[in-house]
C-alpha cells in the first residue's frame, strides 16, 4: 500500500487543514509507505512573490512535522525538487483531453468570470496532479469530496496512456475517503469550506493563533438561538452547529451522537467554551513545536532535501519507462 498526498503552501495550515487531511496523514504513516509532498508547482499557477513562496515552503514543512509528519517515517518533499513531477506531467499531457478538462468544476470555480485571463498552468493543474500519483505508482489517495473527480481524471488518463501504448505501466489509484471531519467548515459560514482564501481571518482557526485568539474565534463563531438536539439527524439545517459539535468531535476523538449526548439542551453560550478549551489544548503542542521549527530554515531545508532525493529515486523507473513506451529517447 502506497499512499501519495500533497497540500498547496500558500499559507499557515488551519484546523480545517489539520483535521481533514493531518490527521489522517499522520495515522497512515503508521500503515502504509506514504510520500507527502508541498505542491509548490500547483502554487505557481497564479502569482507568488518568490520570497513568499519560500517562507511558504519552509512554514507548510514545519507545521507539518510539527503536527505528527514525521520525515523519518514517510517521505517528506517539496515538489519542485523533483523534476520527474512536471516532466510526467508534459507526457500525460499528450494523453489527456480537452473534453476531460473542460469538466472539471475547480477550474470553472476559480476561473468565474475571468476564464480567459487565467493561466494555462491552473486549466492543467488536474493533468499535474495525475503526474503527482502516477509517478509513484500510488495505490492510494486520501481525497475529499471536492478532489474526487481529478482522482477520476487520473484513474481516466493512466488507463488511456496504458491502452494506447500496449503498457501496463500505470497503476490505478483508489480514493481514500477521509472521515467525518474531513470537511471543516467556516466559522462564519456553514455553508463554506473553512479556507485560507477567505478574506476573514475570524472565519477560521490557524495552528499558528495563540490560546487567546482561538477562544475568541470561537466565542464569535456564528451559530443560531436553538439549544442542542441529542441527535445528530435533529441538526440538519442547522450549519454552523453541525460544524461547530463537529469539530469537537473531531478534536475529542469522539462521535458526533456522544458530544450531543453530553450537550443536549444546553445552548452554545455553554458549549462554545467548551470547545474553546478543548480546542486550545489540543492544539497547544502543535503551536509550540511549530514555532520552534519554524526559524531553523538550514534545517527544514535539509529534511526537504532529502526526502526530495528519496521521492526521485522511487519516481525515476516509472518516468523511465514512460519515455520509453512513447519511444522517445532520453
Amino acid at each position: 500500500m502506497r499512499v501519495v498526498s500533497g497540500i498547496q503552501p500558500t499559507g499557515n495550515l488551519h484546523l480545517g487543514n489539520y483535521l481533514g487531511a493531518i490527521v489522517q496523514w499522520v495515522k497512515m504513516q503508521q500503515e502504509a509507505e506514504c510520500l507527502f509532498f508541498l505542491a509548490d508547482l500547483h502554487a505557481v499557477t497564479i502569482f507568488n512573490s518568490p520570497d513568499q513562496m519560500r517562507t511558504n515552503v519552509r512554514e507548510m514543512a514545519a507545521a507539518l512535522i510539527a503536527s505528527g509528519v514525521d520525515p523519518d517515517k514517510s517521505v517528506l518533499f517539496n515538489q519542485a525538487r523533483v523534476p520527474a513531477h512536471a516532466e510526467l506531467a508534459w507526457l500525460l499531457n499528450c494523453t489527456a483531453r480537452i473534453g476531460w478538462l473542460n469538466r472539471m468544476t475547480q477550474f470553472k470555480d476559480k476561473a468565474g468570470k475571468n476564464r480567459e485571463g487565467m493561466s494555462i498552468g491552473l486549466y492543467a493543474y488536474p493533468v499535474l496532479q495525475a503526474a503527482d500519483v502516477l509517478i509513484y505508482q500510488a495505490t492510494h489517495v486520501p481525497v475529499g469530496e471536492d478532489q474526487k473527480q481529478h482522482l477520476e481524471l487520473a484513474r481516466d488518463i493512466a488507463e488511456k496512456f496504458n491502452t494506447d501504448f500496449g503498457t501496463d505501466l500505470f497503476t490505478l489509484p483508489a480514493a481514500m475517503i477521509a472521515g467525518p471531519a474531513a470537511r471543516v467548515m467556516s466559522l462564519r459560514d456553514g455553508s463554506a469550506k473553512m479556507s485560507k482564501s477567505d478574506p476573514s481571518d475570524m472565519s477560521r482557526i490557524n495552528l499558528t493563533d495563540d490560546a487567546d485568539t482561538i477562544a475568541q474565534k470561537i466565542r464569535k463563531a456564528k451559530t443560531d438561538p436553538e439549544p442542542l438536539p441529542a441527535t445528530m439527524e435533529e441538526l440538519d439545517g442547522r450549519p454552523e452547529a453541525r460544524n461547530l459539535v463537529g469539530i469537537y468531535a473531531a478534536l475529542s476523538g469522539e462521535s458526533v451522537n456522544h458530544v450531543l449526548g453530553h450537550f443536549a439542551g444546553q445552548g452554545f453560550g455553554a458549549f462554545k467554551p467548551a470547545l474553546a478549551e478543548l480546542a486550545v489544548e489540543s492544539l497547544r503542542p502543535i503551536t509550540t513545536r511549530y514555532n520552534e521549527l519554524r526559524e531553523d530554515h538550514a534545517a527544514i531545508d535539509a529534511i526537504l532535501v532529502k526526502g526530495a532525493e528519496k521521492a526521485a529515486a522511487k519516481a525515476a523507473p516509472t518516468l523511465k519507462r514512460a519515455y520509453e513506451a512513447m519511444g522517445l529517447f532520453r
